[in-house]
């Protein structure tokens, strides 16, 4: 039988299929990588804009508590130092996320954890029994005045749905520290790779033949031909023509400025939790990098990006997965026909229909890649 070109096709060049070729080729297999877009990298894109490093499909700060994960992903940039300690806008008063002694001091005026505690727990007596949906869940957990506040508008913005029609185990954790620390991630690891994420994934595919604008789904049997196996990123609905039905998403749209000043709003991210404010959050990309340029020197302009979410529709990037009942048995019912595919893996948040971290789609493809050749 004659071999074909390829070992692996990878469909897609996001961090789980950068990992994947990166090790494949590290094992001796030869790779092609496809991508629809015209740029590698997937949703960590990042794309210089006035000396900026603009993360093009949203905000992406890497944290970990993984040293397999890290010591891995290092090799393929530098990290610096940036600790993600997002402010909370709300009708122009502005709050400390995650929910610490910062927050409870401007929403009550208490000085002491002591205190915090006392009113937090008062008012998580307010739910009796297993919290039934998602605003139950939080007041159980922060209380009512912290929900109202800082959860409720946020959340019915980016989920598209009012917080009682929103299943409890969406949030499962809320942060919640009666210290004054605004570390949000609170992980061992963390920070923006130093030039931006495109350059650490072209580090990681190095050597490995690209081909961009080339959509899988539109030429696949041709593809197909090229390698003994492929490597699926992409939503796993329309690997199979959505033959099943639409899997849920929601999906992000970006309204970018660049302005011409050396600083808009302070902070790379200030969440807006009112309900009225269209946005959930603008992201001011300039503040990863601590406002400096490759050489260290001041910006004197700055790129902010407002975020608004909406439903997905085919033709949109899907983003978030609609973790819910319907959805979840209809991805089940997709992952036993994507079982019978013997010579397709399917990876990553897309393929797997979950919301993975970063560090946590590296482990995935590096657990795959334990797999595959080990």
């Amino acid at each position: 039988m004659n071999r074909k070109q390829y070992d692996f096709l990878v469909v897609g060049s996001g961090l789980f299929g950068s990992v994947f070729a990166h090790e494949a080729r590290a094992h001796g297999a030869s790779v092609l990588i496809v991508d629809k877009r015209p740029n590698v990298g997937g949703n960590v894109y990042t794309e210089n804009v006035e000396g900026i490093n603009v993360h093009v499909y949203g905000a992406h700060i890497f944290h970990t508590n993984d040293r397999r994960v890290w010591n891995y992903i290092t090799q393929f940039a530098e990290f610096n130092r940036f600790t993600n300690s997002p402010v909370a806008n709300y009708r122009g008063e502005l709050y400390s996320l995650p929910f610490n002694m910062y927050t409870f001091n401007k929403m009550w005026g208490v000085v002491t954890p002591e205190e915090a505690e006392a009113i937090i727990r008062q008012q998580r007596s307010e739910i009796k029994g297993t919290p039934r949906n998602l605003e139950e869940q939080v007041i159980s957990i922060v209380g009512r005045d912290i929900f109202e506040t800082l959860i409720k508008g946020y959340t019915e913005k980016q989920w598209g749905r009012d917080c009682r029609n929103l299943p409890a185990f969406i949030i499962k954790r809320i942060p919640v520290r009666f210290t004054f620390d605004n570390n949000y991630f609170n992980a061992l690891w963390q920070g923006i790779p130093i030039g931006g994420y495109t350059k650490m994934i072209e580090k990681l595919l190095d050597g490995v033949e690209i081909r961009l604008n080339t959509d899988y789904l539109e030429q696949k049997a041709e593809l197909d031909a090229l390698a003994e196996r492929v490597v699926y990123t992409g939503p796993i609905d329309a690997f199979f023509g959505y033959r099943l039905g639409y899997l849920e998403y929601r999906s992000v749209r970006f309204e970018n400025e660049l302005l011409d000043k050396p600083n808009f709003q302070g902070n790379a991210a200030v969440n807006y939790t009112d309900r009225e404010t269209p946005w959930t959050r603008i992201i001011e990309h300039k503040w990863f990098e601590f406002g400096k340029d490759a050489q260290g020197r001041d910006l004197p302009k700055t790129v902010i990006s407002r975020e608004y979410s909406s439903e997905w529709k085919p033709g949109d990037e899907p983003y978030y997965p609609v973790n819910d009942d319907r959805n979840g048995e209809l991805y089940e019912k997709y992952r036993q026909l994507a079982e019978q595919e013997h010579n397709v893996i399917f990876g990553g948040r897309l393929a797997q229909y979950r919301y993975y971290d970063m560090d946590q789609v590296i482990a995935e493809a590096l657990n795959c890649c334990d797999r595959e050749f080990d």
